[in-house]
């Protein structure tokens, strides 16, 4: 089972949850991202826009990192807030925009 490297986030929390960053680390990172269905690519895609939908921008800082170390670009990134902006709302999207600001 591969291991993503911990987290920030998951290294601020670890002590109150210690059992949801097991499960993230072993379960999430270790068998669902490793799965041979779907490309780390696609899965960062998938991630991003699920992110951005529902305005998660605390963890969409790490997973756009992690969608670049698999492979999206930087314009891809652009295009799928763009792209978000009619689907997810007009907020979600300069919400997202902001966040990938920083990040890229």
């Amino acid at each position: 089972m591969a291991q993503s490297q911990p987290s920030s986030a998951r290294d601020q929390v670890r002590h109150v949850v210690p059992k949801l960053i097991d499960l993230s680390e072993k379960v999430l990172f270790g068998d669902v991202w490793e799965r041979p269905q779907l490309s780390k690519r696609d899965r960062s895609l998938i991630t991003c826009a699920t992110l951005i939908a529902l305005g998660r921008e605390k963890q969409l800082v790490g997973h756009l990192q992690r969608a670049l170390d698999n492979g999206v670009t930087k314009e891809e990134i652009g295009e799928i807030i763009t792209h978000l902006a009619f689907y997810a709302g007009w907020p979600a999207a300069m919400t997202a925009a902001l966040v990938a600001k920083d990040v890229l």
